[in-house]
């Protein structure tokens, strides 16, 4: 981690910077990130990023400017305050909304990332040998033309005091990692991967008897996609594995739910979205088994946090209830300006970016179901685990996905293994085909570290957990 300084320390020298305003609030972001990766047993990269600096808040007359630095002098922060200052009176001359002290609510505390063991028992150089060693045994296989396997270490705190009184520290620690191989037999080729992981989560995330048995389930499945029967291409019911349908979830349910984007906020660069205000509180997104929640409170997942970066506290709420739309992905700011109702998801990607709505942690709540109920209810269908490829419009709602590995489904069980599975549809109608929500057992906390939005662009973490379902009536179709 990079050195810390106090922040209380220079809350005199901002409050006479910054005489006279309505509200300032200091943010100081602090990131340390290890990126290791082997192939086919040799080192391929080996890297280690530092970002560290503060971000300057100031609210004149209602309007919010930004002032950032990664200088810590005092007369460096002196410069951040007088810029965002300036700021905030240019904002006032073409306005657009204006806010009060109740945007940035009082808040005291911390939060420290769950482990079991802390990531500083982390030895760089065990690390890029446990990765070396799982991609050369990877890479051992005749078959595998090649392997790897990698690891990103990421370990951030964010301390923040502002004009009326908060003080609050928190502090993560997260792994991403994955491992695969691309394989080919005669004029076949395939890829088989665990599927990008990532949570909040300690040293013990990169035990190498994990990472090698890992590796022999990734062998097994690639041999037996390299002898497959391309996927047929009909219309029938499809069971999605936690680790693809989080991404489908990231996709046709996330995005089209934040309130900046509906408000047009995004429309130049990541798009807009077919859901209106109108829609809030009617829109039948899915059957009454849809159960989708907006959660930073669980413990371990990606973007748990205790506030969100404009000091809003974290809580659990339900944006789609029994498949009827209720809330938001919209942070304080958001919500005063639509009028709609949001949730605590106001985050910044580091202290040179202001506070943007984003996913933070989504996940559908688990149902009853089991995979043996999913099964035996399908007379044909295939399921699919592990996203290959996806694509998806400006609007959020013509969308197809690519998954690396299926098994077809007859007549209720489970057959032999079809390569290239890939599916098609439309949001609303893709979610109201829901049929099943698995239970518990089949729950599985999943997170991207690589979400990006915002002009300029912020690339952020965002968290899914989400158990096995079924759809019923899915274009599917076979292909690379």
């Amino acid at each position: 981690m990079t050195t810390q300084f106090q922040l209380t320390d220079i809350r005199s020298s901002v409050n006479e910077a910054l005489a006279g305003v309505d509200w300032w609030g200091v943010r100081e972001y602090s990131e340390t990130t290890q990126f290791r990766m082997a192939r086919n047993g040799q080192t391929a990269e080996n890297s280690t990023g530092v970002d560290h600096g503060l971000m300057v808040e100031v609210m004149v007359d209602g309007h919010i400017g930004y002032g950032a630095t990664n200088g810590l002098s005092a007369a460096r922060i002196k410069e951040a305050c007088a810029k965002a200052l300036a700021n905030a009176k240019l904002v006032k001359m073409s306005s657009l909304a204006t806010f009060d002290m109740s945007v940035r609510p009082v808040q005291k505390g911390t939060y420290t990332s769950p482990s079991v063991k802390p990531l500083s028992e982390l030895d760089p150089a065990l690390v890029q040998e446990r990765l070396m060693k799982t991609s050369a045994h990877l890479a051992k296989d005749e078959a595998v033309i090649e392997a790897n396997a990698w690891a990103m270490i990421t370990q951030t705190k964010i301390s923040y005091i502002s004009s009326n009184g908060s003080e609050w520290t928190q502090t993560f620690s997260i792994v991403t990692k994955d491992l695969g191989v691309t394989a080919k037999k005669g004029e076949v080729v395939q890829k088989r991967s665990i599927g990008m992981q990532g949570r909040q989560w300690g040293a013990e995330s990169l035990e190498e008897a994990e990472l090698m048995a890992a590796s022999e389930r990734t062998l097994k499945e690639v041999h037996e996609l390299l002898n497959a029967e391309e996927c047929p291409s009909e219309t029938m019911d499809v069971i999605l594995a936690p680790d693809q349908l989080y991404l489908q979830v990231h996709e046709s349910i996330g995005h089209p739910l934040e309130l900046d984007r509906i408000l047009g906020d995004e429309r130049n660069y990541a798009g807009w979205s077919f859901v209106g205000p109108e829609d809030f509180g009617s829109l039948r997104y899915g059957p009454e088994i849809l159960n989708v929640t907006f959660d930073p409170t669980l413990s371990g997942e990606m973007a748990s946090y205790k506030f969100d970066d404009n000091g809003v506290s974290a809580t659990k709420e339900y944006l789609i209830e029994k498949g009827i739309l209720k809330k938001g992905i919209g942070g304080i700011e958001s919500q005063k300006r639509s009028g709609l109702g949001g949730v605590s998801c106001a985050r910044a990607t580091s202290w040179n970016r202001p506070a943007i709505d984003r996913m933070g942690n989504i996940n559908i709540e688990p149902g009853d179901s089991t995979i043996d109920d999913m099964i035996k209810s399908t007379e044909r269908g295939v399921y699919m685990e592990t996203n290959r490829s996806w694509s998806i419009d400006d609007y959020r709602n013509k969308f197809q996905f690519g998954c690396e590995y299926g098994r077809l489904i007859e007549n209720g069980e489970l057959k032999g293994v079809v390569k290239n599975p890939n599916y098609r549809s439309s949001t609303v109608p893709f979610w109201n085909s829901l049929s099943h929500v698995g239970n518990n057992e089949t729950f599985e906390i999943w997170g991207s570290p690589y979400c990006g939005k915002g002009e300029p662009n912020q690339v952020i973490r965002v968290g899914h957990a989400i158990p096995t379902c079924k759809f019923e009536n899915i274009e599917v179709f076979g292909g690379a």
